[in-house]
């Protein structure tokens, strides 16, 4: 995949962060993670919690709440589908 195709693909590929950003953004993660139940914190949740706070920051923001609210829509939105879903077909 060519560079701009990557770009495109993955939204702010190249971004760079300030190392006090970085640990911001650490810190929002960690925030973030505790307050799910136990069962939800898995990698791949943490992953994508982590992928929507990164993507809020490479849209300028910096305010915690709003970066810690960005990262848990992941939650929401991988969740969602989930309740779509009968009953008999999530039991497969």
């Amino acid at each position: 995949m060519a560079s701009a195709e990557r770009k495109t693909a993955m939204g702010a590929m190249g971004a760079v962060f300030q190392p006090e950003l970085i640990e911001l953004m650490r810190a929002v993660l960690d925030d973030a993670t505790a307050m799910l139940p136990e069962a939800k914190r898995t990698s791949t949740m943490k992953a994508e919690i982590a992928s929507q706070i990164l993507a809020c920051a490479a849209k300028g923001e910096r305010d915690p709440t709003a970066l810690k609210n960005a990262g848990l829509l992941a939650v929401v939105e991988c969740t969602h589908y989930s309740h779509d879903i009968s009953p008999e077909r999530r039991a497969v």
